[in-house]
């Protein structure tokens, strides 16, 4: 058996995250539907983490298994594996890698983008969060700022989850502008199920006024998901880069883009 790391993208509006789910449509069911059909024989692949129904990966990683030895080789091969993928799905990327690469256990970091508009844009309803008034940047990078500065995010995690530490280390927490987008990009070694959107809309109601920054590092340190701002909408985040060791020599593959007229997902 031979090993291949998939780099690709997904539009996730469509589909109940990447995980397979009993009576749900996911990303990796119709991946692996997909290349058992093309390579005729039983593929399960596994993918670099979960991602929440709904929530859009601009670069992801998923492994697999095949008794075929040169699929990196075959030039016709990704082009054949995409026209009968899902629209919403697109693999640009086939690599043989060692049986023991893992596309979830050899990540050593993962960033997230969250989108945020201040005013309703059609092109933009299915990829950012619409907010009626743009909040204060300043302040929200002022509060992300402390996210470098803890490891315990139990305040920001879903309630009941199987999850056997909250513990995580942030390496970036910050919000840019592009053009009339807020855009909140955040690393970490590990992220929680909906960290990121409980983080994002913790650190919108600072930037409304709504949370101070005092308030915000109470919330933290109370390690109380009730505390803590509401879940964003899921339309607005994407998976934007992973993160692995220098010798899997993967794509270095663009981020999401803004044009004039339209959204894009590369």
């Amino acid at each position: 058996m031979t090993r291949y790391f998939l780099e690709m993208s997904f539009r996730g509006t469509a589909f109940h995250g990447w995980q397979i789910q009993k009576n749900a449509i996911s990303v990796q069911n119709i991946l692996n539907q997909s290349l058992s059909i093309l390579l005729k024989e039983t593929i399960e692949t596994t993918g670099a983490g979960r991602t929440d129904t709904g929530v859009h990966a601009s670069y992801f990683v998923a492994h697999f298994d095949s008794e075929k030895d040169r699929l990196d080789a075959n030039p016709g091969f990704l082009n054949k594996l995409n026209k009968i993928l899902h629209p919403d799905i697109s693999v640009f990327s086939v690599r043989k890698v060692p049986s023991t690469a893992h596309a979830r256990f050899d990540a050593l970091s993962r960033t997230y983008t969250y989108q945020v508009i201040a005013r309703k844009d059609p092109f933009l309803q299915d990829y950012a969060w619409e907010l009626r008034h743009k909040p204060d940047i300043n302040l929200m990078n002022e509060a992300a700022g402390c996210l470098l500065e803890v490891s315990d995010f139990t305040s920001f995690s879903r309630l009941h989850s199987q999850t056997h530490t909250n513990i995580c280390k942030v390496s970036q927490a910050e919000w840019s502008e592009e053009g009339e987008l807020l855009l909140f990009a955040i690393t970490a070694d590990r992220f929680l199920r909906n960290m990121v959107r409980a983080v994002v809309g913790s650190l919108v109601d600072v930037g409304r006024g709504k949370t101070s920054l005092e308030e915000f590092m109470s919330i933290i340190e109370s390690r109380n998901r009730s505390n803590a701002g509401q879940s964003v909408p899921a339309k607005g985040l994407f998976l934007t880069s992973i993160s692995y060791p220098a010798n899997f020599e993967l794509c270095s593959f663009p981020k999401i883009q803004k044009t004039k007229n339209n959204f894009q997902i590369p």
